[in-house]
């Protein structure tokens, strides 16, 4: 998220292309310090508004258990990042605030892990808890991001009775192969993806080479509803 613009151009995009949520960063976690680190509250502020314009709820991450208060106000599911994922204070914190949340498996995580980060937050008595797989790190990391660990979804859906989210495009980092993840998820069962999607990703402060365009989502949206329909399921 870099603008109120390309924020409400991108919501409005997905909306009609038939996504049910808008998730966007006000805080983002860069490997380095001076890559783009959001807007912050401004930003939260911005996805309020997008809310309001296209009614999707909003998703949104939260980096410090000091921020869950702040970012709770905004946000209708507040998402804990890989590099979160074991911040014990922050999966307590997030617990006790009761909102939706949607837990990223940490990026050398096993399943054990990550069912043990959900735990912290189902402890305080919250189980709204999403499950996310978004792909883990292996020794090849020069054709893709990571390595999209399918198996872990119907793995997930057996051990747990919690909601398991694909993430193909911060699995795969690469925006030509983003779709086959997609469809890979859908496939392997998964309740839901996450798409990062952009106007000019070529130009975006942030994951541009993963993003699709508003076109490529619209077309890979179809394909989704094709291959659900494949698996007798209903997206």
């Amino acid at each position: 998220m870099e603008s109120r613009e390309q924020l409400l151009e991108t919501a409005h995009a997905v909306k009609e292309a038939g996504a049910t949520l808008l998730r966007g960063g006000a805080y983002k976690p860069r490997t380095s310090p001076y890559s783009f680190q959001g807007l912050g509250e401004a930003g939260l502020k911005l996805l309020a508004e997008a809310r309001e314009a296209t009614g999707l709820p909003i998703v949104t991450e939260v980096m410090s258990p000091t921020k869950v208060d702040l970012v709770a106000v905004y946000a209708d599911v507040l998402q804990i990042g890989a590099r979160n994922m074991q911040n014990y204070d922050l999966l307590n914190a997030v617990g006790r605030a009761h909102k939706p949340v949607l837990l990223k498996r940490g990026m050398s995580a096993t399943i054990e892990d990550l069912l043990m980060a959900a735990e912290y937050v189902l402890s305080h008595g919250n189980n709204q808890v999403m499950l996310c797989e978004r792909g883990i790190r292996t020794f090849d990391n020069k054709y893709a991001r990571n390595a999209f660990d399918v198996n872990a979804i119907p793995v997930l859906k057996e051990l747990t009775h919690l909601p398991v989210i694909a993430d193909p495009s911060h699995a795969v980092g690469v925006r030509r192969h983003v779709k086959s993840m997609a469809l890979a998820g859908v496939a392997a069962g998964a309740d839901g993806l996450i798409i990062e999607v952009h106007p000019d990703p070529d130009q975006a402060a942030s994951d541009g080479a993963q993003s699709l365009t508003p076109p490529q989502f619209s077309e890979m949206m179809v394909q989704v509803k094709t291959m659900a329909e494949a698996v007798d399921r209903v997206v």
